[in-house]
């Protein structure tokens, strides 16, 4: 789980600088709050488009090579983000990252049910997405202090070394997943045959009663299309919250990087607490869809008065903390529920799909945010806009999933 947790973080290190570059970056290429938005948003339709197939490879080739490779790749794709001079340069590099990091996150959540028992399933999930909530939490002081420092230093900018820092520590990251990491728990080293034997006669349970489906099943199965709407949704408010925090602080009148950055990690020291407290009470109570709808509603008052109180900085500040309260406790409580449906490539392809489809709320959240910024000159009808979507999401879960999905866990 640390080497895991370390691998996410830098997965999401990647969000939290693009919107810290956000100023530099519009400055050097001349982007308009539009242009951004669509760089961020193809980063996305990348992630998208090579999300299924790599999963489908991870599966084929094994959890240790692939998500290696993917490691890899995306630090070699985000370093080189320091060579952009024009805007479709920006847009093709955004593009080739997202590519090369697709399958990174459900693979790691398919790698995860390979592992722990159902009964785990909820903890360990909000374990794993401590990692972009510390993202946030570090990442965004982290981020302003480097843009404040190192400006002008060995003639790059600021924004270089940003991209740099999050991209060139992940090759040796890839090298030490290949060596930490083990495909079966017949392969750890660190366990004995007793323990080998124990932890996978309790994981072969969460599988008893259904047979191993292929992902064309998978997809079948009553559950998924509702799962990715829902998704879909929580990845409007995700991307909302993530590429545009930033950018809500500057307008309420914040103009240091580093006070800005140390104001941004507060809704993920909320969102970490959250994750830790809900993820242990889905465990317990086994209502786990409560949870999820419960945090939505939690992230769409929380969007709203953002939208109200935008040029108000505490009472902004404090409506952040009750978007990432409920935004950042959200995936990781959505997470919980795609295990349910299907095993072994079903699973891997399955949770896939899930999350290939969910990601377009990736696409459409800071491309819609920029564009009616540009519009009206306010973020405040996009903010609305998203509040309305979580809370859409927030009814899929409550009223709409399939029974298997609602009832509760230990009446399974």
């Amino acid at each position: 789980m640390p080497t895991i947790i370390i691998c996410y973080f830098f997965a999401y290190f990647d969000r939290i600088n693009i919107s810290f570059a956000k100023f530099q970056l519009q400055d050097a290429l001349t982007l308009s709050d539009t242009a951004y938005g669509l760089g961020a948003s193809l980063f996305v339709i990348g992630y998208v488009i090579f999300e299924v197939p790599s999963n489908m490879l991870l599966y084929r080739f094994g959890a240790r090579k692939w998500l290696a490779r993917i490691i890899i790749s995306w630090g070699l794709a985000t370093a080189a983000m320091v060579f952009v001079q024009t805007t479709w340069q920006f847009y093709t590099l955004r593009f080739l990252i997202g590519a090369m990091e697709a399958g990174f996150a459900p693979g790691v959540l398919y790698y995860l049910t390979t592992w722990f028992p159902a009964s785990h399933r909820g903890r360990i999930t909000a374990l794993l997405f401590l990692a972009p909530a510390f993202s946030g939490l570090v990442g965004s002081p982290l981020a302003g202090l480097i843009l404040q420092k190192t400006e002008g230093l060995m003639g790059f900018s600021g924004w270089h070394w940003l991209f740099l820092s999050g991209g060139l520590p992940c090759v040796p990251l890839g090298l030490l997943v290949l060596r930490v990491l083990k495909d079966k728990v017949e392969d750890a080293p660190w366990l004995d045959s007793e323990e080998k034997r124990w932890l996978t006669e309790h994981i072969r349970p969460q599988h008893s009663g259904s047979r191993e489906k292929s992902l064309l099943e998978a997809i079948k199965t009553p559950g998924f299309i509702a799962l990715a709407v829902v998704y879909f949704l929580v990845q409007i408010g995700s991307y909302g919250l993530n590429f545009w925090a930033p950018h809500l602080i500057r307008t309420a009148g914040v103009t240091d990087a580093s006070t800005m950055g140390l104001l941004v990690a507060g809704p993920y020291i909320c969102g970490a607490i959250a994750m830790i407290v809900t993820g242990r009470w889905a465990d317990s109570a086994g209502q786990r869809h409560h949870v999820l709808a419960g945090l939505l509603v939690i992230a769409a008052i929380g969007f709203t008065a953002c939208g109200i109180f935008d040029h108000s900085l505490v009472i902004l500040v404090v409506a952040l903390a009750f978007t990432g309260l409920g935004m950042v406790a959200a995936i990781p409580a959505f997470w919980s529920l795609p295990p349910k449906l299907a095993t072994g490539v079903g699973a891997a392809g399955g949770i896939a799909l899930i999350n290939t489809l969910g990601q377009m709320g990736g696409i459409v959240s800071p491309y819609m945010v920029g564009r009616i910024r540009d519009l009206t000159g306010s973020t405040t009808p996009a903010l609305y806009g998203i509040s309305g979507a979580l809370l859409l999401g927030a009814f899929v879960v409550l009223f709409l999933l399939p029974p298997g999905l609602r009832s509760k866990e230990g009446s399974e």
